[in-house]
Parts: C-alpha cells; sequence; structure tokens
C-alpha cells in the first residue's frame, strides 16, 4: 500500500485555472456538453498545470523512461455546460506519494455578473511509471518538488 501524504489545501491564488470555450463539438444530440468532454477538459488543464509547472511531458518520457498515467477517476456531474460557455477548468494538488499523486480539479462555467458556478468536480490519481515495463516506479525528487511548486 502507498501511504499518501495530503498538501496543504490551496488558496484561491494558487488553484491553476485553464479556459475553455464550448464548441459544436463537444456537445450532444441535448445540445449540451457529452459527460466525457469534461474528462478531455480536465486532461487538458492537469497538462497546461504541468507545464506551468516547468514539466514538459515528452521530454520527461525522453530523460526517465517514464510516464504518467491515469489510475482512477472519480467525477460528479452538477450542471450542464452548453454551446459558447466559457468555462473556467481548475487543478491543484491534493496528495502525492512515492509513485503517485492526485489532483483535484472542477469545471466552473463564467458567468458575467456573478461568480462562477461549479458544473463538475473530480479527483485524479495519476501514477508515475515506467515506458517500458508498465511497473510503478518513485517520482524523482526533483519532479516532486515542481509538482509541490
Amino acid at each position: 500500500m502507498v501511504h499518501m501524504r495530503p498538501t496543504t489545501l490551496p488558496s484561491p491564488e494558487n488553484i491553476f485555472t485553464w479556459p475553455v470555450r464550448i464548441y459544436w463539438e463537444d456537445t450532444d444530440a441535448g445540445g449540451i456538453v457529452f459527460y466525457a468532454n469534461y474528462l478531455k477538459f480536465f486532461e487538458r488543464a492537469r497538462t497546461e498545470w504541468l507545464r506551468a509547472k516547468g514539466v514538459e511531458q515528452r521530454q520527461l518520457q525522453q530523460d526517465t523512461g517514464c510516464i504518467f498515467v491515469v489510475s482512477d477517476v472519480q467525477i460528479k456531474y452538477l450542471r450542464s455546460a452548453r454551446l459558447d460557455d466559457q468555462l473556467l477548468v481548475t487543478a491543484h494538488l491534493s496528495e502525492l506519494g512515492r509513485s503517485s499523486f492526485t489532483i483535484q480539479q472542477e469545471a466552473r462555467l463564467l458567468n458575467a455578473d456573478a461568480a462562477p458556478t461549479v458544473l463538475c468536480t473530480g479527483s485524479v490519481r495519476v501514477g508515475w511509471i515506467n515506458g517500458q515495463t508498465s511497473k510503478p516506479a518513485r517520482i524523482p525528487p526533483e519532479l516532486q518538488q515542481a509538482l509541490q511548486s
């Protein structure tokens, strides 16, 4: 069993946000965002969160032979987004272990005259594995530091 150590709760200014606009391709026959697309939005925000921390996944794979893989997702849908909506998708580290970490995420609808409305919340556990063997690997200390920065 891997022991996870929780990080401190982030202040609003420490939560990474990534803007998303809803296009036709994101919606279903009912005109609302297809449920699986929130996972795509979360993935984009996690990738940009890593980039903002100076972590380039392709270079990391070349240098270490290891890759990130999603091992668990918990998601809760609260409200629907529609065509042309503007969202902010958030990401922040909630737990960091030896070979995995957990990111908390939200998709928030931007409202012109009110606070953003939370549409979807999720928890995504990401493992660090050897790309050749697919076995868990220890996250290098410098990568752990970058994730926590």
